[in-house]
C-alpha cells in the first residue's frame, strides 16, 4: 500500500509537471513567426542601405539615443532628455543601468565609440553621409554627452532616429575590429530582443532581453521567417504556421479586410515607390527624353490600375508627411502628343530600346508591364528584366540598369534624409543614387538647406530643390506608399512605424 501510495503520488506529481509545462508553451513559448518577403543583406546597421536589413534590428535588436513614436514624434530612447546648448552642440543626458546584451554597460564612451565608427572616414560605412556634418561626440560624464557639428546642422535629431545611428555594444565593435565576430552577422545591442542566429536565405532568430532597461517583450522568441512568394506568407498567417506577414500585395488587401482570420495592418508611410533612370546612360542622360516619358505616363491611373487604390499619387521624391515636402509642385501632365515632340527634340523620333529592371514583386513587375505598355506608342520598347531582390540591389547599385523601379523609405521624416543620398553625388558610392543623378544646383541647396535652421528659409530651399528635380525628372514617382501587413486575429499590438519599421515590443497573442 505504502508503494502504490508513493507510485500514485509520483505519477501524480509527473502529470503536475507535463501540464504546468504545456500551460507555459501555451502562454507564449512558441516563437512568434512573422514571414518576410525577403532577407537581409547585412546586420551591420551603419552598412544597411535597405529597409528589409535595417527592419531586421532597428527597435529589435539596436536603439539609438532618440526615437519616432506612433505620432511621429521624437521621444526619448537611450538618452533621456536632450538640450540645445549653441547652434553647433547638442546635449544628451543617458539613461542609466542600461545593459547590452553581452553584459556591458551603457554609457557615454559606448555612444561615443558607435558614432566614431559611423564617421570614421577610413571605414566608408555606408550611412556615414547621414551624420557626416557630426565633427565630435565629446563625452562630459558618463551619462552626458554632447555631439558637436562643423556647421548648424537641422536635422540632426530627425537623423538620430535612424537605425544608423544605432548605438553598438563596445566589446563588439572590437570584436569585429579584430576579425573575430563580425558585427554584419552577430548584432549586439541594448534592445527588447537579444539576436540568436541567422541562417541566410531561411530565417532570423532572436530571443526576448530579459536585462532590457524598459518594458520587457510580451513574446519570448521571434522569428524573421524569410518566405519570398506573397501567397505562401499570406496562407501561413491563416493556418497559424505565421503569426504575420509583411509586403500584403495591394491587390490582396481588400479580400484580406474581410477574411476573419485576419487582421490587416495599414500604415502610411514616408516612403515613396519610383522609376528611376540611369542618367550616366543614353538616351536618358537627355532632360527631354525623361520628361517624355513622364509625359507619356498616366500616374493618377497607376493608383488605381495598379496599386488597388493604396498610397496616393507622387509628384515629389517626397511623401507629404515628411518635413521639406513642396505642396505646390504640379503633377506632371498627361500629354502623349508633347511627350513625341520632346522625344523628337532629343534626337529620338521613332523611340529606342532599354532595360527596365525590376525585383521579383508582383506589384513591381506589373507596374513594369504597365509602363512598357505606355511607352509603346513613342517607340520606347521596354525589356524588363526581373531579378531576386538581392541581385536586383547588386545590379542597380552598380549602374547596369537602364531604369529600374524601386522605392525610398524616408526614416527619419526629414527631406534631407531622402534627397541628399537618392539624388546628389554622396548616393553614388553607397548605392542610395540609382539614377546617378548629379545637378551641382541641387545639391548646394541641399548643403545650404542642411545647415538653415530657420524653418522658413530651411523649406524654401527645399522647395527650390524639388522643382529643379522635376523639371530634370531623374525620377518619377509613382506612388505614396502606406504598409500592408496581415496578422493573425489573436495577435495583438503589432504595429510599424511611419519608416516601414516594425516594432515588437507591445506584440502579443491571445
Amino acid at each position: 500500500m505504502r508503494y502504490l501510495s508513493f507510485l500514485l503520488s509520483g505519477l501524480f506529481i509527473l502529470a503536475m509537471l507535463t501540464l504546468s509545462g504545456c500551460g507555459k508553451e501555451a502562454t507564449g513559448e512558441k516563437p512568434f513567426i512573422y514571414a518576410v518577403q525577403a532577407d537581409a543583406r547585412t546586420l551591420d546597421p551603419q552598412m544597411s542601405t535597405d529597409t528589409t536589413s535595417g527592419n531586421a534590428v532597428a527597435s529589435k535588436v539596436y536603439e539609438t539615443l532618440v526615437k519616432i513614436d506612433q505620432t511621429n514624434k521624437v521621444v526619448p530612447s537611450l538618452a533621456s532628455e536632450w538640450k540645445q546648448i549653441d547652434p553647433l552642440t547638442m546635449e544628451f543626458t543617458l539613461r542609466q543601468g542600461v545593459k547590452f546584451h553581452d553584459g556591458t554597460d551603457f554609457n557615454g564612451a559606448a555612444v561615443k565609440a558607435s558614432l566614431d565608427r559611423l564617421l570614421d572616414p577610413e571605414a566608408k560605412r555606408n550611412r556615414r553621409n547621414m551624420l557626416a556634418s557630426i565633427a565630435e561626440v565629446k563625452v562630459i560624464d558618463p551619462y552626458k554627452i554632447q555631439i558637436i557639428t562643423k556647421t548648424p546642422f537641422a536635422p540632426l535629431l530627425l537623423h538620430l532616429t535612424h537605425t544608423g545611428a544605432s548605438i553598438i555594444s563596445p566589446k563588439a565593435m572590437e570584436e569585429d575590429k579584430a576579425g573575430k565576430t563580425p558585427l554584419a552577422q552577430n548584432p549586439v545591442g541594448t534592445g527588447p530582443f537579444k539576436f540568436e542566429k541567422w541562417i541566410k536565405g531561411e530565417q532570423i532568430s532572436y530571443t526576448r532581453f530579459d536585462q532590457y532597461w524598459g518594458e520587457k517583450a510580451k513574446i519570448s522568441k521571434l522569428i524573421f521567417k524569410v518566405v519570398p512568394e506573397d501567397t505562401t506568407r499570406i496562407a501561413m498567417v491563416k493556418t497559424g504556421e505565421a503569426q504575420a506577414a509583411n509586403l500584403v500585395p495591394v491587390t490582396e488587401a481588400d479580400r484580406l479586410s474581410k477574411d476573419s482570420a485576419f487582421k490587416l495592418i495599414r500604415t502610411p508611410l514616408y516612403r515613396t515607390e519610383f522609376i528611376a533612370f540611369n542618367t550616366e546612360k543614353a538616351p536618358f542622360n537627355n532632360p527631354k527624353v525623361r520628361r517624355a516619358i513622364a509625359e507619356a505616363i498616366n500616374f493618377q491611373g497607376l493608383i488605381s490600375g495598379v496599386y488597388n487604390n493604396s498610397g496616393t499619387a507622387g509628384v515629389s521624391t517626397l511623401g507629404p508627411a515628411v518635413y521639406g515636402y513642396n505642396p505646390n509642385l504640379k503633377p506632371y501632365t498627361y500629354n502623349l502628343e508633347n511627350a513625341k515632340k520632346l522625344l523628337a527634340e532629343a534626337g529620338y523620333p521613332n523611340g529606342f530600346t532599354a532595360k527596365f529592371y525590376v525585383a521579383d514583386r508582383k506589384i513591381r513587375i506589373k507596374l513594369a508591364e504597365v509602363i512598357q505598355a505606355e511607352l509603346k506608342p513613342l517607340g520606347i520598347d521596354l525589356k524588363i528584366v526581373v531579378l531576386e531582390q538581392g541581385a536586383f540591389f547588386a545590379a542597380s547599385e552598380k549602374g547596369e540598369h537602364d531604369l529600374c523601379i524601386d522605392g525610398w523609405s524616408n526614416s527619419t521624416g526629414d527631406a534631407d534624409f531622402c534627397l541628399s543620398p537618392t539624388l546628389t553625388a554622396k548616393g553614388i558610392p553607397t548605392g542610395d543614387n540609382y539614377s546617378r543623378y548629379n545637378n551641382p544646383a541641387v545639391t548646394a541647396l541641399l548643403d545650404q538647406a542642411r545647415e538653415e535652421t530657420n524653418s522658413d528659409k530651411r523649406l524654401a530651399l527645399y522647395y527650390q530643390a524639388q522643382e529643379i528635380i522635376r523639371e530634370d525628372a531623374p525620377i518619377l514617382t509613382t506612388q505614396v506608399t502606406e504598409d500592408l501587413c496581415v496578422t493573425g486575429k489573436n495577435v495583438e499590438g503589432f504595429w510599424n512605424n511611419a519608416g516601414g519599421i516594425t516594432i515588437f515590443t507591445n506584440v502579443s497573442v491571445k
